[in-house]
């Protein structure tokens, strides 16, 4: 139920991503998608994106979620040109391994967006 891609171009590693089912909602949430910033705007993470969406068709998921704490508007609109719509934010977003500390509260005040893109209904 899991998988991970990497992009490579001229033999070098441009680009990574890791899909993971779930079985309980059958669902599967795209993860850990990054390409190297000198590759960007190329089509690569359109590409890498594209092949978790084939992942979850092939394996009769219905449907592919995500989660991102990405301030840049580009790949807001990347998860959207794919089909994917926005489900929701988590405000004051802590990650992994926070302690919410007082510094930690004035200097990562992270927004958490949620999306969803449905494939087919159950």
């Amino acid at each position: 139920g899991s998988c991970f891609w990497v992009a490579v171009l001229d033999g070098n590693v441009v680009g990574i991503v890791a899909a993971r089912g779930n079985e309980e909602d059958n669902t599967v949430e795209l993860r850990r998608m990054s390409v190297d910033s000198n590759y960007r705007g190329k089509g690569i993470a359109k590409a890498l994106g594209r092949k978790v969406l084939e992942f979850a068709v092939l394996n009769n998921y219905s449907s592919v979620v995500l989660g991102t704490t990405a301030v840049k508007m580009a790949a807001h609109k990347l998860y959207e040109s794919l089909g994917f719509k926005h489900v929701g934010v988590v405000e004051h977003y802590a990650l992994p391994g926070m302690t919410r500390s007082l510094l930690e509260r004035m200097f990562f005040q992270l927004r958490y967006h949620r999306y969803r893109l449905q494939l087919w209904e159950e």
